[in-house]
């Protein structure tokens, strides 16, 4: 098992989670013979496969601060890799023609900057990169970049729930990472700033 866990991490962890998205998101898409339902059903999936990378990678130091054991140490180790597995799962979900049709002028500069953050703290988590702008600027990149994230996974899924109230599920595990966030760092007020994902 350990040999198992030790396989699966850092970038070979990167490389499956990755190409498993790709070869999923086809899957979808060719259900619908790639028409527009076809690249419909990708981002909802996308989407999804974004919240859960997401989750993963914010609550990572928390969980491993407040319940250490063999998951939440893997979990830690690799939120580098699960924080590029999202950003490569928010790649595969970019639409331009259907953001352009379904959007408003607020959700470019919000969506926009929620794009800048990911690709900023994508380019940021690699050694020679971070060591470039220094861990100041890194933390306070992957702090606050973090945050806006969460805030933009709730605006998202959150203004589909009058219409489709099964989005409301959604914003469980967003609410519960947070909340686990918020718990770790009143029981380790030290550890605050170690809090940047």
């Amino acid at each position: 098992m350990s040999q198992r866990r030790s396989w699966f991490e850092g970038w070979r962890l990167l490389a499956v989670l990755t190409l498993s998205l790709v070869a999923l998101s086809l899957w979808v898409a060719s259900m619908r013979q790639f028409e527009v339902e076809g690249v419909r059903m990708v981002i909802r999936f996308t989407a999804r496969s974004s919240l859960l990378l997401f989750c993963l990678a914010f609550s990572a130091t928390a969980l491993a601060r407040l319940r250490p054991n063999v998951w939440t140490h893997w979990q830690r180790r690799n939120r580098r890799y699960l924080g590029l597995s999202f950003a490569a799962s928010h790649a595969i979900q970019m639409d331009p023609a259907g953001f352009a049709e379904a959007t408003s002028p607020a959700s470019y500069i919000f969506g926009g900057i929620g794009y800048a953050v990911i690709v900023a703290m994508g380019a940021t988590s690699f050694d020679r990169t971070a060591a470039m702008i220094g861990p100041r600027a890194w933390r306070t990149l992957h702090l606050v970049g973090g945050y806006y994230l969460w805030f933009q996974f709730m605006v998202s899924f959150g203004k589909r729930v009058p219409a489709m109230p099964t989005y409301a599920a959604f914003l469980i595990p967003l609410l519960i990472v947070m909340a686990l966030r918020m718990i770790a760092m009143a029981a380790h007020p030290r550890g605050r700033t170690a809090e940047a994902r």
